[in-house]
């Protein structure tokens, strides 16, 4: 039989299982066929039949080729050598390094016979491997964990080696032998790995920064950047240049700066687009890729921190048939969500939304969303003219930054459409004086503007460690505490440091608003040419809280600290 078996195509376990009369020769050459066809491992195969247990396949592999036995189940996986442990390695060839003692590197596999996957981990670690067999299904969920507590899936890795370009220009421009730079196998892993983490820890922006001593990557947590990596100077042009072809930037202009996108696949259903900037500094190119996951972004009006009045005036506003609602605030602050929030309640069967962005950081089924293209000519401008012309109901333009497409939009919002846009100012009061500086009629801001909604983002307390904190009670009036509200019923809390905020008392962040909606009182300022002085003035009038005082109630209901608020308020 043994004569007859080494004649058929068959080898490792399959030969073994056929040698020792398990199964007929012909039976497990058709599986180790299946298994190449299937790129799975024979033993999956095998057991995917049924024809053997896991437990019965391993005993066996352990007898026939003399390899010790380990039930993994006993084995603690908080002592695997995770310095040997590569994470696309172990899923691809089913091996998991378990242990290293001295120059020896014990190496758990369902078939020893798997020379070549043995091989590539003995050339890998430079170690001496030794082979356990453990059962195939202990196995999967083993490096299952392995990968889980990795932060990334074998699709991740996989697709991000052939990461797809987002945009609709042709080949990299300006290609030299830096060519052959960009392809360093090295640097290209890095990336994929610096891309990853930072698409794990939640990072929204992800900064390469070349000094003259060192080369540093910066991740931007809940709104404050944190140092994650010195990586060799000597790589920071590769790593530029690397960045700039998968964004199909010009690799040979360093002088000026230049911005693109690139789109990372991770599965089917899902990939993450990415916001590419570069600007030439004294010492290299500093890039800087903002990560635009929609599917990271929670959309409803309930969940972004909007006081329970201010949302039943921002509800009230959007409810209306035209106008104008603007959101202000610095880059970063959530301006973007929030209309989001609000497209997402008035996205209905009856009706037509388009929106222009540059670019569109959030996807929306059923809205018709237009990316801005200031090469090709496609401005703001031109994409609300164009609009116009699409019979719409509700239009959303990423931001309003010069007079033409403030006066487009406000006419828009004069002839019966809802139009949703965001300004950059500071606060609510600025922002119309900002139209007026523009050019915009008074008349026109007073007719057209219903709701003004200014914004920031703070920083949460963690609620696993935040603490109480003795303030003096002056220092909560020079705040802008009341009297009255230091009655003695509550105390600020403070940020402590734990693990599950790693170290810095705070996690995830909140939103803070100043809600002005447009009354008559407020459209006879503005007919009088008033300045933001007289605006913030009649706003406090009637009641509407500024930045600071919203600021305060996230203090006073422990949601945040005083400090934080200091910091992204100016009062």
């Amino acid at each position: 039989m043994a004569t007859h078996a080494a004649s058929r195509n068959i080898s490792g376990l399959a030969r073994a299982l056929a040698q020792h009369g398990v199964m007929s020769e012909a039976e497990a050459e058709a599986l180790q066929l299946q298994s190449h066809s299937a790129g799975v491992s024979f033993a999956e195969q095998v057991l995917s039949g049924k024809r053997l247990s896991a437990q019965q396949l391993a005993v066996f592999a352990s007898r026939a080729f003399g390899v010790p036995l380990l039930d993994l189940s006993g084995f603690d996986l908080d002592q695997l050598s995770r310095d040997y442990i590569d994470v696309k390695m172990a899923q691809t060839r089913r091996v998991l390094p378990l242990h290293k003692r001295g120059n020896r590197l014990y190496v758990a596999t369902s078939d020893p016979a798997n020379l070549q996957a043995l091989d590539e981990v003995r050339f890998k670690t430079n170690l001496v491997v030794e082979p356990v067999v453990v059962e195939d299904d202990k196995l999967g969920q083993a490096i299952a964990k392995v990968v889980e507590s990795s932060g990334a899936t074998l699709k991740d890795l996989a697709a991000l080696e052939d990461i797809e370009i987002g945009l609709e220009e042709g080949i990299p421009q300006g290609s030299t032998d830096e060519d052959s730079e960009v392809e360093d196998a090295p640097v290209v892993r890095y990336i994929q790995k610096v891309l990853l983490d930072a698409i794990s820890a939640g990072a929204s922006d992800i900064h390469f920064e070349p000094y003259e001593k060192y080369y540093r990557i910066r991740y931007r947590l809940d709104g404050v950047l944190m140092e994650v990596a010195q990586p060799p100077l000597a790589i920071k042009d590769k790593v530029a240049s690397r960045i700039k072809v998968i964004s199909r930037l010009d690799i040979a202009e360093k002088r000026v700066p230049q911005d693109g996108r690139m789109k990372l696949v991770l599965s089917k259903t899902r990939s993450i687009d990415f916001r590419v900037s570069t600007l030439p500094t004294l010492y290299g190119e500093k890039i800087v890729l903002r990560i635009l996951d929609a599917a990271g972004v929670r959309l409803g009006i309930e969940s972004l921190g909007y006081d329970p009045d201010q949302q039943e005036q921002m509800l009230f506003a959007i409810g209306r048939p035209y106008g104008m609602i603007l959101v202000t605030g610095p880059t970063g602050s959530g301006k973007t969500v929030s209309l989001y929030s609000c497209l997402q309640i008035l996205n209905q069967p009856g009706t037509n939304i388009a929106t222009a962005e540059d670019p569109a950081e959030i996807q929306l089924s059923g809205v018709n969303q237009v990316n801005v293209n200031e090469k090709a000519g496609l401005t703001f401008a031109t994409a609300l003219r164009a609009f116009l012309r699409q019979d719409p109901d509700i239009i959303m333009v990423g931001e309003i930054r010069d007079l033409e497409t403030a006066d487009i939009a406000i006419k828009a919002a004069q002839t019966g459409h809802l139009v949703l846009s965001t300004v950059h100012t500071n606060d609510a009061a600025t922002t119309l004086t900002r139209l007026l500086n523009m050019g915009v009629a008074p008349f026109n801001v007073a007719s057209s503007v219903n709701l003004i909604t200014a914004q920031r983002l703070a920083r949460k307390l963690c609620p696993q460690c935040r603490r109480p904190e003795d303030i003096p009670p002056e220092a909560l009036l020079r705040a802008g505490f009341a009297e009255a509200d230091l009655d003695g019923t509550w105390q600020p809390l403070g940020p402590a440091g734990c693990d599950h905020c790693k170290g810095t008392g705070y996690k995830g962040r909140v939103g803070i608003y100043e809600v002005m909606p447009i009354s008559d009182e407020m459209r006879q300022v503005i007919m009088r040419n008033g300045n933001s002085l007289d605006i913030a003035e009649q706003a406090r009038r009637e009641g509407i809280r500024t930045l600071r005082q919203s600021g305060l109630r996230k203090v006073r209901t422990g949601v945040t600290s005083l400090e934080e608020i200091e910091a992204v308020t100016n009062e």
